[in-house]
């Protein structure tokens, strides 16, 4: 049996959102981090990453600590202590859990050792050029990435040694794990599991988390 540990880094500000800490906004009743412990309960560990000064929800099983300058700190911290053989990395700001994927990124880390999940562009995907529609993209060669990224530990704690050794930040531990020269496989993603990042991305959940459970 495989041993999971899953790394929440939940320190981000909400800039964006224009409101914060982003983990303690509430969409359907609860807190984003409440939505996601929640969908990680079965997990063997799970980890943290708060903003400075913000206090723990209470009645959680979840290890919390602060969080660090960026994303990539807060997760180097969380893993210094992660004791499980799989480590799955999750955006605290994606509240919609879909089991399935969780199901299939499992499946293939345990074949390739690191696996990320993707869904297609919906949409026509363009070049800028000065404010005016450029050359159109081919868009069957892109994908939008969401999380958890599933990794080895080891092969995860590599990649951050690396990373800090090169001064190298990225916006995703899959890219930390490419630089390293390790293939990452991918899987089917869920629309659902989408990244609360503006306003508007909050009416969007309001209206999914009312028929979630059910």
């Amino acid at each position: 049996m495989t041993t999971v540990s899953v790394l929440i880094p939940a320190a981000g500000s909400g800039e964006r959102l224009g409101r914060g800490p982003k983990a303690l906004v509430r969409v359907g009743g609860r807190t984003l981090l409440e939505w996601v412990l929640e969908a990680f309960a079965w997990a063997d560990e799970v980890r943290v990453a708060l903003p400075p000064g913000v206090s723990p929800p209470p009645a959680t099983r979840a290890d919390f600590i602060t969080g660090g300058a960026e994303r990539q700190d807060s997760v180097a911290r969380l893993l210094e202590e992660a004791r499980g053989e799989v480590v799955l990395v999750h955006d605290a700001a994606r509240p919609f859990v879909v089991r399935k994927v969780i199901d299939g990124l499992l499946e293939a880390v345990a074949r390739s050792g690191a696996a990320v999940p993707v869904v297609p562009l919906p949409d026509t995907l363009i070049e800028s050029e000065e404010g005016r529609y450029g050359v159109a993209l081919d868009r069957s060669r892109y994908a939008l990435v969401q999380t958890p990224q599933a990794f080895f530990r080891e092969v995860l704690a590599e990649a951050h040694q690396l990373a800090r050794a090169r001064g190298f930040y990225a916006t995703d531990e899959a890219q930390l794990v490419r630089e390293l020269g390790y293939p990452v496989e991918l899987v089917p993603g869920d629309r659902r599991m989408f990244k609360i990042t503006y306003p508007e991305d909050l009416k969007l959940a309001e209206g999914l988390a009312a028929g979630w459970r059910a």
